[in-house]
Formats: C-alpha cells, sequence, structure tokens
C-alpha cells in the first residue's frame, strides 16, 4: 500500500486492509510504503503510481480508490 500521512482516505483504507487481510495471511503479505518519502518518490515513479492510496498485487496496480469491504474481499478471494 502507497500512502501518505495527511491522506484521510489511506487511514481508510489502511484500517480495512489491516481488518480483512488476516483471512487471506497465507496469500498476502502487507507492505506499506510512504509515497513521499525519499524511497517511496522513486518506488512510485518506477510503477507509475500519481495518487494514494494505492495498492498492488505482484506489481500490478489493484486500487487506486478505497472499495467497499465487499469489493476487497472478492477481488483478495479471486487471487
Amino acid at each position: 500500500m502507497f500512502y501518505t500521512f495527511t491522506c484521510p482516505n489511506c487511514k481508510t483504507f489502511k484500517k480495512m486492509l489491516e481488518e480483512e487481510l488476516p483471512q487471506f495471511k497465507e496469500k498476502f503479505e502487507f507492505k506499506k510504503t510512504l509515497a513521499n518519502s525519499p524511497l517511496g518518490f522513486i518506488r512510485t515513479a518506477k510503477l507509475g503510481i500519481h495518487s494514494v492510496p494505492t495498492v498492488l498485487i505482484d506489481t500490478k496496480i489493484i486500487w487506486r480508490e478505497v472499495p467497499t469491504k465487499q469489493e476487497l474481499n472478492n477481488k483478495l478471494k479471486s487471487y
């Protein structure tokens, strides 16, 4: 998940992921990258990320906005 400290949607999405991902712990590892840090700038440039929150699975952008819990679960179950 690419995020910033000042992004209210990032906080919402992070909380949702922390609640929902434990049931998928064998499939996914939750990693966060602060998009406006020096390392975050490099990663966002390489991956073509221009907004937060952005979530990737295997370097593929899956979300650029906060989904509903149902959308999140459906997408995670599809992997």
